[in-house]
């Protein structure tokens, strides 16, 4: 597998979380970016506030690393009530989820991540917590099996999923607030960047922080990491500070290019242009060619490249356009 320094892929656990909140905004007023979302939030915080209720169950998607947990800690804190992590594949039994569900408190925000990858028989059980605020439990076997329903207090289920496609409809539907969280502008990454830097006591200018921004692929968590690569290169090489200088020449070491791509993105898009002229190419034939599992390629890896320009999606596969042939300094077909 190819070194990746640039990953979207988020790691798991509540510890990871608990631990990088000395960056993480804690308030809806410090979170930069996603105007749209920030601003429908603070009406439905303070409407369900005004009420005395807990806010409706939320759901947030969009590519990784954009803010999906940082938002769900921030409603936690503007709500004023406690946050319980858990994730998607951490659940395994029904019995589990209603554990979980059971020890929450009035207005606790419940945040599950991945949420896509739960089972159906999980999933069976937050229908009617979503709904009811109640769970049912089957006691006994055979003959003697019967259906206890206990009640829950009101709570707030937070979902993020990278792959919105691959929930079902019966819980899609349960939630109250749709939030689709998009790629970050440069201008929103050097503010991150900024703060970032200034919390971790780094000293970079404007100028380093916008070459940053740049080839950070539009996500606040790469920017962040990349933040951290420069520093270390800049206090091992240069006398500390970041400028545009010192962060080119770390992040080119880093083989991070001025579009945010790295060597997988690279080899993705030279595979298409010398095996297979370009496209059409399917995506399992791609992943083949490279040697990089599918779902890492169509959830960190292709939605950037789409974004950019570089490939296109058409009836038949994935294509390559004239702006990554430029960019590797390929010549376009005759055709």
């Amino acid at each position: 597998m190819a070194r990746q320094i640039v990953t979207g892929t988020a790691e798991t656990g509540e510890d990871r979380i608990l631990a990088s909140d000395s960056i993480r905004p804690q308030r809806l007023r410090d979170y930069i970016g996603q105007e749209k979302i920030k601003d429908s939030l603070q009406v439905y915080m303070k409407a369900a506030k005004m009420r005395g209720d807990a806010l409706d169950h939320v759901l947030f998607y969009g590519p990784p690393g954009l803010g999906k947990t940082t938002l769900a800690g921030i409603i936690a804190n503007e709500m004023g009530t406690n946050l319980k992590v858990t994730s998607g594949p951490a659940i395994e039994k029904p019995g589990e989820i209603a554990a979980i569900l059971n020890n929450l408190q009035p207005g606790d925000i419940l945040f599950v991540d991945e949420i896509h990858r739960l089972n159906r028989q999980v999933e069976e059980v937050l229908y009617p917590a979503m709904e009811d605020y109640a769970i049912d439990i089957v006691i006994g076997k055979g003959q003697t099996a019967r259906s206890i329903r206990l009640d829950l207090p009101p709570f707030t289920l937070v979902g993020a999923t990278t792959r919105p496609g691959m929930l079902t409809a019966p819980l899609r539907d349960r939630f109250g607030v749709v939030g689709h969280l998009d790629y970050y502008s440069v201008p929103e990454l050097e503010q991150i960047i900024l703060h970032t830097a200034q919390k971790l006591n780094v000293e970079i200018d404007d100028k380093g922080a916008r070459e940053l921004a740049r080839r950070s692929r539009g996500t606040p968590r790469l920017a962040n990491r990349l933040l951290k690569r420069v520093r270390d290169f800049a206090m091992v090489r240069y006398d500390g500070g970041i400028t545009a200088a010192v962060a080119a020449d770390a992040l080119d070491l880093l083989e991070v290019d001025q579009f945010g791509l790295e060597k997988l993105d690279r080899d993705i898009l030279e595979t298409m242009i010398v095996k297979f002229g370009g496209g059409p190419v399917g995506l399992d034939t791609l992943s083949s060619a490279i040697g990089e599992d599918a779902g890492t390629i169509g959830d960190v890896y292709e939605p950037y490249l789409l974004k950019t320009g570089f490939i296109m999606r058409t009836p038949r596969g994935r294509v390559v356009t004239a702006s990554a042939y430029e960019h590797l300094g390929y010549d376009l077909p005759a055709e």
